[in-house]
């Protein structure tokens, strides 16, 4: 089947079998290699992308979903402004390691600071990245690198005007 999809603000059409994943479509034909495959069963996050402005697991949508989609992986993140200082905070509180999860957690911690409801506890945190596995640092420098983001006000405010240039431009 044929789809027509906008990855990172460029569009592409592919000749894809429709219960092919969105995870290979994106490493595989399109070359976003940040994409990770851990698990392939929808259950490590590393595979974490923005999907129509929704935080999804790659791993886990067919290509059939995915007719005049939207899809962020975190190469199209590094263009947004809020991406340096999620780097910065994640590589300052010592929460990086192999970097094999970290491209799912930046994704998930721009979808959860987006979405945020004052005041981020340690348990929403937890929460929300229930469903990101980190086999490396434990999760106590994560959780306090999501904290950290969480508490600047500066950081929310840009990434609500990420996302507003990203999903709400093209509406």
């Amino acid at each position: 089947m044929k789809i027509v999809l906008i990855v990172n603000r460029k569009p592409y059409k592919i000749n894809v079998e429709p219960k092919r994943r969105l995870l290979d479509i994106l490493r595989d034909d399109l070359n976003f290699i940040g994409t990770k495959e851990g698990c392939g069963k929808g259950e490590c996050g590393a595979c974490t992308v923005l999907l129509n402005g929704r935080r999804v697991n790659s791993c886990l949508v067919p290509a059939f979903q995915l007719e005049g989609s939207t899809v962020i992986t975190v190469e199209g993140l590094r263009n947004w402004k809020v991406f340096k200082p999620i780097e910065r905070a994640f590589i300052e509180n010592g929460a990086v390691q192999c970097g094999f999860c970290f491209p799912g957690f930046v994704i998930s911690t721009v979808s959860f600071l987006k979405e945020k409801s004052s005041p981020v506890t340690l348990d929403k945190i937890k929460t929300a990245f229930g469903g990101n596995i980190c086999r490396c640092t434990g999760y106590t420098k994560i959780l306090a690198a999501i904290q950290e983001l969480a508490d600047q006000k500066d950081i929310i405010d840009q990434i609500q005007e990420d996302w507003k240039n990203e999903f709400n431009a093209r509406k």
